[in-house]
């Protein structure tokens, strides 16, 4: 009862850092689905760049939230603003699902597919705008289904270094020693990851190519 009177007395101020934790969450999914998939694009079409760029993604996804939020502090222009800094960092946490997944769907296709398309004229662009990404949106979006869901969690983090968002409950409430204040910023938030990650599944199912019967 407690905190379902805590929800109801404070519901205008769980709305407020519930918007903020969305807007971190969103521009910073924004701006790694935009690296993320030309980057994936690029190393199916250079198999060479695959190792080292995925290495790299994969050395900033071992980082502690904290110590990355750290290591960009001193950026000028970055650590002005504490929610730049916020959202560059979860940008970073989400680039390796989001690339992994288009190089794998882009290189998953059914070579005899694409020898169809080129057998039909097509450029390598029409090849990729036509055929690759139409049958890889699936497995690109459960990419971004991983991505997104990360983020969300990472997000509360963002609240250490004054960005906002939903870890200012969580942060408080480990300050005062007060579960209702640290419960009402976990539960929006694991309920964001559970929203995001349904309508992410409903919407990878719906883009699944289907397998024609024999």
């Amino acid at each position: 009862m407690g905190l379902i009177h805590y929800f109801a007395s404070n519901r205008a101020e769980v709305l407020e850092l519930t918007l903020e934790h969305l807007w971190l969450v969103g521009v910073s999914m924004l701006l790694a689905v935009l690296a993320g998939v030309p980057t994936g694009i690029l190393l199916a079409r250079r198999p060479g760049l695959e190792k080292p760029v995925l290495a790299g993604a994969n050395i900033v996804e071992t980082i502690p939230s904290l110590a990355l939020f750290g290591l960009l502090l001193p950026v000028p222009w970055l650590g002005a603003r504490a929610d730049r800094l916020a959202i560059l960092a979860l940008a970073l946490y989400a680039l390796l699902p989001i690339i992994r997944n288009t190089f794998a769907g882009i290189t998953g296709v059914d070579p005899a597919v694409v020898e169809a398309g080129r057998g039909m004229g097509l450029t390598d662009g029409q090849l990729l705008f036509h055929v690759q990404l139409p049958l890889a949106l699936s497995v690109i979006l459960a990419g971004v289904r991983v991505a997104t869901v990360i983020s969300i969690g990472v997000a509360t983090i963002a609240a250490a270094i004054g960005a906002g968002g939903l870890g200012e409950f969580i942060f408080r409430g480990l300050a005062m020693v007060n579960n209702n204040l640290i419960l009402a910023g976990a539960i929006p938030a694991a309920l964001l990851a559970l929203a995001a990650d349904l309508v992410f599944g409903v919407a990878e199912r719906k883009l699944r190519p289907r397998t024609s019967a024999a």
